[in-house]
């Protein structure tokens, strides 16, 4: 029987995470948590670190740590894929 997974194995995971491997990332953590109950304090981490992965795919950046450039920065209509995590892209788009 495997070792129960812990949240160090889930945070070196999603960690270094970039949008462009979120989708494949996110994959690898439920496969780590699958196995363990509805209930359990790590799956339900776990979880939460895929919801943060479904956003990374559809965004530019985690943009987890300083500030935000002002959308009134010149020249920012330039950047059409400026998109942080807890504000990603439409999945339309």
């Amino acid at each position: 029987m495997a070792a129960e997974p812990t949240r160090a194995q889930i945070d070196a995971l999603v960690g270094p995470a970039t949008p462009h491997f979120a989708f494949q990332l996110r994959a690898r953590v439920r496969e780590l948590i699958a196995d363990l109950p509805e209930d359990n304090e790590i799956r339900r981490y776990g979880e939460e670190k895929m919801e943060l992965l479904e956003r990374l795919g559809f965004a530019s950046s985690k943009a987890q740590d300083g500030g935000r450039e002002s959308q009134t920065r010149p020249g920012w209509e330039t950047i059409p894929s400026s998109a942080p995590a807890d504000a990603p892209l439409p999945r339309n788009a």
